[in-house]
């Protein structure tokens, strides 16, 4: 977006100060972000983020914003109760001049802001092992705080998000249909998931039947959605909300260990290279139930390692389904893409199974003495 055009947005905004410049932060797949510097009369620095929600993928942004204020004025609340200072502890949203959420500039060009989080990283790879302890830590607390929040007033931002019962009829509609003429190639892959069709439901069948309760989940869970401060060490805020919904905290933790302790990036496409390290899932599940051991149910607790499988499993069903629908939903660089990713997901699936045993003594480990 041009410079000039930023600029005709922000007197819609409450921000403080003379604007300066605006910096556009290439960081994440969906929403476009700039970060702003203003100065105000004193030559103090105020900073801002200003982001365009994606309406594409987030079709109800008035939701969104909804649940965003909801949870940050809860969990600001709940430091204030602690005697802890919030101000970088949490997103706060930067109303418009009319004391609204967003402004829009049109029916599909919709704005935020946010305050700017200073002098603190999101780190898009995993520079130091002891950043996953604290990632594992900052999503356990997002968890704590919001364990009294009333999920069921949430929005349901993206339905059927991590409902992996209706992926899986999508997928094998996506079989039959065969729409891109690639499921002759795919027979070993296709029965990969029919051989697994009745673990990837078993949280979701947990849920239904009430086994399980439904929190406040994050659903985003990377290490880059957590600000880790450049002087101490130390995970300070959990950003990145817009997914932000009622779900299973084990969503989150599995999300986050697929993501962060896999030896490869996800679209490896030598597999000899993809494998659970059990060192960095050692070092998140310390941090994760250093906040919640108190507050997961015994059932939650034992089933975080099968979280991990359903959610590698998962996402590549969903890279194999789009693969095979002609490669409609996630970008790609190269025509096997989605492919590559899948069979990466599989592995690393399959070396989950392979560590389970051992996952589930590290779970129990830091259960009794998180």
């Amino acid at each position: 977006m041009a410079y000039e055009d930023i600029r005709r947005l922000l007197p819609h905004f409450r921000f403080e100060g003379r604007f300066e410049n605006a910096v556009e932060i290439n960081a994440g797949n969906i929403n476009t972000t700039y970060h702003l510097i203003y100065r105000l009369p004193d030559g103090e620095k105020k900073e801002y983020l200003l982001q365009r929600i994606n309406t594409y993928v987030f079709k109800d942004p008035d939701g969104v914003m909804r649940n965003i204020i909801m949870v940050t004025e809860h969990i600001e609340k709940a430091y204030a109760a602690q005697g802890v200072d919030s101000s970088r502890r949490v997103l706060r949203v930067i109303p418009t001049t009319d004391n609204q959420p967003l402004y829009r500039q049109s029916e599909d060009s919709c704005w935020r802001a946010y305050n700017y989080v200073d002098h603190a990283t999101a780190y898009d790879m995993l520079e130091k092992p002891e950043h996953f302890l604290e990632a594992g830590r900052a999503f356990g607390e997002f968890q704590r705080l919001l364990t009294d929040f009333p999920a069921a007033e949430l929005t349901e931002t993206i339905p059927g998000f991590h409902d992996t019962l209706k992926r899986f009829y999508a997928f094998v509609a996506s079989v039959a249909a065969d729409k891109a003429g690639r499921v002759k190639e795919l027979e070993e892959e296709i029965e990969f998931f029919f051989d697994r069709r009745k673990v990837m439901s078993q949280i979701v069948k947990a849920l239904e039947a009430g086994r399980l309760p439904i929190r406040v989940t994050h659903n985003d869970t990377k290490i880059n959605n957590v600000m880790i401060d450049d002087e101490t060490g130390r995970a300070i805020c959990v950003i990145d909300l817009d997914t932000v919904m009622p779900g299973s905290a084990l969503y989150d933790f599995g999300d986050a260990i697929r993501s962060g302790a896999s030896t490869a990036a996800e679209d490896e496409p030598d597999l000899s290279k993809v494998s659970l390290d059990l060192n960095l899932f050692e070092l998140f599940t310390k941090g994760f139930l250093s906040e919640v051991k108190d507050i997961l149910t015994p059932e939650e607790i034992e089933l975080l390692p099968l979280s991990v499988q359903v959610i590698a499993c998962e996402l590549a069903m969903r890279f194999l389904t789009d693969y095979i629908d002609g490669d409609l939903y996630f970008k790609i660089r190269t025509p096997d893409h989605n492919l590559v990713r899948a069979r990466n997901q599989m592995a690393l699936a399959k070396d989950i199974e392979a560590k389970f045993d051992k996952m589930q003594a590290i779970v129990r480990k830091y259960a009794q003495n998180a």
